[in-house]
Formats: structure tokens, C-alpha cells, sequence
């Protein structure tokens, strides 16, 4: 009489192998979604308008604008040592510098700080008209018609507002057009302690 076959007992470790490639093909991809998810989160917490430039605390690269057509003005780099000052970036073709040109026209009528215009890709005629119809707020302006200056200086778009020191220093800077809000918390604050800080530097640079 044939004897039955005895079942085949499975190897603990030939059932372990293919557990193991189930667990690696379903969970490395989680996990991979997992990180990339906390990334895209956490990206979306920031404000562009907030992030630090990586020029903050270094001087301004050395550079020549001539003015905006029928201004007699031009801006460089020597210019903007010996005072505080703003420069805002702008151009005829963006609406949002529509936005903020008030309260720069407002601001300069106030004399708090210098502003300069750094015009941002901008062809002669169309940024010489914007001034006229809009008002001209700035103490000097540049024609950056090819934007290299905007580069060097780490600019994203248009308008970007900057606080120089009176180093030539870089020493805020503001993305986006800006707010009455940023005007009165943000930037004259700013402006004013840098003021301050070079009045008390001067009265200190004559005692002994």
C-alpha cells in the first residue's frame, strides 16, 4: 500500500523573504511621501515677503545707472554712503507698483529718508511717462534697462523695497509693494533706529 505524502512544512524563511519585499515596496514610497509632504507644508508656512536676503549686512556691489529718461539724476553705488536711505524697485509695467507709488509720494513729501529709484527693465519712454503721470517720489533714480544691477542686488520681482545704512549697506529688505501697515511697523521703525544709531556714532566720534 502507497503511503500517503507528508505535507511540506514551509521554511519560516522562504515565508520572511517575501514579507519582506511586500513591507520595502509599499513603505518606501510612504515614506518618501511622508518627507515630502512636511516639505511642501512647512513651505507653504512662509511668507515670501519675510525671507531674509542673503545680502543683509553686505555693501552694495559697485555699480553706474544713468537717470530715467528726462530726469537728470542717475544713481550709483557712491551715492548711497553717508546717510540712510531707501531705494524701491519698480517699473511702468507693474500694477503693483500702482499699488504702494502713494504712499512713497506721500512718504517723500515728508522728508523722513531719501528714496531712489532703481527702474527695473523698463523701456525710456514708458518709465519717464509712469513718473510724470504718477508723481516722482524719488531723490534719484537708475535705469536698469538690462537688470543686472536688480540681480546683484538679489532682487525676485517687482516692487522690492531696500533700507541702506550709511555704509552702503543693505540692511532690510521689503518684497512685495508696501502696505501703510509696513510703512508705519516695518520701515520708518527701521529707518529711525538706524537714524538714531548714527547720531549717537557722531556725537561719539568728537570726545576724546
Amino acid at each position: 500500500m502507497a503511503s500517503t505524502p507528508k505535507p511540506r512544512l514551509s521554511d519560516p524563511m522562504e515565508v520572511e523573504e517575501p514579507r519582506q519585499r511586500v513591507f520595502s515596496a509599499y513603505t518606501l514610497p510612504l515614506i518618501g511621501f511622508v518627507i515630502i509632504a512636511i516639505a511642501l507644508g512647512v513651505g507653504l508656512t512662509l511668507n515670501p515677503k519675510e525671507i531674509p536676503s542673503a545680502l543683509i549686512g553686505q555693501k552694495i556691489s559697485q555699480f553706474s545707472l544713468p537717470p530715467v529718461q528726462g530726469r537728470t539724476l542717475g544713481l550709483s553705488d557712491d551715492v548711497l554712503i553717508g546717510e540712510v536711505s531707501l531705494v524701491n524697485v519698480f517699473a511702468s509695467w507693474c500694477l503693483a507698483c500702482r499699488q504702494e507709488h502713494p504712499l512713497l509720494m506721500r512718504l517723500a513729501k515728508r522728508n523722513i529718508v531719501p528714496i531712489h529709484g532703481l527702474n527695473y527693465k523698463d523701456r525710456p519712454e514708458d518709465a519717464e511717462k509712469w513718473l510724470n503721470d504718477w508723481g516722482d517720489p524719488y531723490t534719484r533714480t537708475g535705469a536698469d534697462r538690462k537688470g543686472r544691477v536688480a540681480i546683484d542686488w538679489g532682487v525676485y520681482g517687482v516692487p522690492e523695497t531696500f533700507i541702506i545704512d550709511k555704509k552702503g549697506q543693505i540692511a532690510y529688505k521689503h518684497i512685495g509693494p508696501i502696505s501703510r501697515e509696513i510703512l508705519d511697523k516695518k520701515l520708518l521703525p527701521f529707518v529711525s533706529r538706524l537714524q538714531k544709531k548714527n547720531i549717537r556714532q557722531g556725537k561719539g566720534a568728537g570726545h576724546d
